[in-house]
């Protein structure tokens, strides 16, 4: 038995949810794939799949090789695409993952131009508001905004988020201007969350002007688009990234307010596992994002020099990044 063939037989049989699905996927028959599979189980001593007439599902011990196959597949990719950037332009898949607002209108605008660029290379862009784990969803790179936990990852800060405050011109004349972060408790918050209750803002730049206050909501959403509209509408105080909502900054249809106890900002990252440290097609995606961001400075509503200097061309373990 082939054991890197079987295991990409029982991986793409997983994923197409059948052994004939997987079959007519691939070129081999639906004999073969069985075989292989039953190969596996046997080389493993252990069941895989439990198998029904029309599809297949996991034993627990199936999954874990689920996920290492993959692991060590997506690997064997990487190392050949890397020793073939060497010699041409970066190809294949890249598959990256995004916070959904960010992706939407920082990162799609300017796919078109990429893929101009580099014809041989495709993208998959997962947009999602929540930690995506990279080898178990099949993730080349991730951009994260916040502090990242330790982890044998490797980052590149690509520059820093300033969340703030805004309000329109029209509740603040009929409610009056927050002068300080406890004064929140008497206005109308509008929240990002999925799930109502009470949210804690925190302010401050540093450890001696740090402090933070519950906000009982007025309106709870799980998209700053529409948070920013009800703002914009009059509903009440939103908390979003400078560079969302520009535009209604400059144009007077919000203002902003609590300037002064604005939280530190919070640096953009992208991450990647070690093993795809030489993959010319994830250098090549970071390398565009940083040149045409730096150019167009997206992150500049609020804080004019902000994101220019945190650009930054190194790379090293997220254990290094503390600041």
């Amino acid at each position: 038995m082939d054991q890197l063939e079987a295991m990409a037989t029982f991986v793409q049989v997983v994923d197409a949810g059948s052994l004939s699905a997987a079959a007519r996927s691939l070129p081999s028959s639906l004999t073969s794939v069985s075989r292989q599979i039953t190969a596996l189980e046997q080389h493993f001593g252990t069941r895989l799949l439990v198998r029904t007439t029309r599809q297949v599902a996991l034993t627990e011990e199936g999954r874990i090789l689920y996920e290492r196959a993959r692991s060590i597949l997506g690997d064997i990719r990487e190392i050949e695409e890397a020793l073939a950037g060497t010699r041409g332009e970066p190809s294949g898949r890249l598959r990256v993952s995004a916070p959904t607002l960010m992706g939407r209108l920082l990162i799609s605008p300017l796919l078109g131009d990429f893929l101009r660029r580099y014809p041989s290379l495709s993208v998959e862009l997962l947009l999602v508001d929540r930690r995506v784990e990279l080898v178990e969803e099949d993730v080349h790179l991730a951009l994260r905004v916040g502090r990242q936990p330790d982890s044998q990852l490797v980052t590149r800060k690509l520059g820093e988020v300033q969340m703030i405050h805004c309000v329109s011109p029209d509740y603040l004349a009929r409610r009056g201007t927050p002068h300080t972060p406890s004064d929140l408790v008497g206005h109308d918050c509008l929240v990002f969350s999925d799930t109502p209750g009470v949210a804690i803002w925190r302010f401050g730049r540093d450890t001696k002007t740090a402090s933070s206050v519950r906000i009982s909501g007025r309106l709870w959403v799980n998209s700053l688009d529409a948070l920013v509209m009800a703002a914009g509408n009059g509903a009440g105080i939103v908390r979003v990234p400078s560079w969302q909502v520009g535009a209604e900054l400059a144009e007077g249809r919000l203002c902003r307010i609590l300037g002064e106890y604005e939280p530190a900002p919070a640096p953009l990252h992208a991450l990647y596992q070690p093993s795809r440290r030489g993959s010319a097609k994830i250098r090549a995606f970071v390398d565009f994002l940083v040149e045409r961001w730096r150019k167009g400075h997206p992150f500049d509503s609020a804080e004019p020099k902000q994101f220019r200097h945190a650009l930054s061309e190194d790379d090293g373990p997220s254990n290094s990044v503390g600041d």
